[in-house]
């Protein structure tokens, strides 16, 4: 699998759904709890962002499978290192 962390428009499907999900940003909370940071929020696939209350937030450890990864190119490999440092600090 992937490593940590999958670039924004990689399509997964979640462990136990039946419904894929695009990856649209990264280290989110659930909408009315912020008790708890996500490493990914996500839309529907193919419908994609339909409003905030239609967004899923999960963990890169609940993805059981990687349909398609995100555009990457030298920004972004930079970005998921930053990325990838903070989100350790986080934890």
């Amino acid at each position: 699998m992937f490593e940590k962390t999958l670039p924004i428009g990689s399509v997964v499907l979640l462990k136990n759904a039946t419904k894929r999900l695009m990856i649209l940003g990264y280290s989110r909370y659930q909408a009315g709890d912020q008790t708890k940071v996500y490493d990914y929020c996500g839309c529907t696939y193919p419908e994609g962002f339909i409003s905030p209350d239609k967004t899923a937030v999960f963990d890169h450890e609940q993805i059981a499978q990687i349909y398609a990864l995100g555009y990457q190119n030298d920004e972004q490999i930079a970005f998921r290192q930053r990325l990838g440092q903070v989100l350790a600090n986080r934890k």
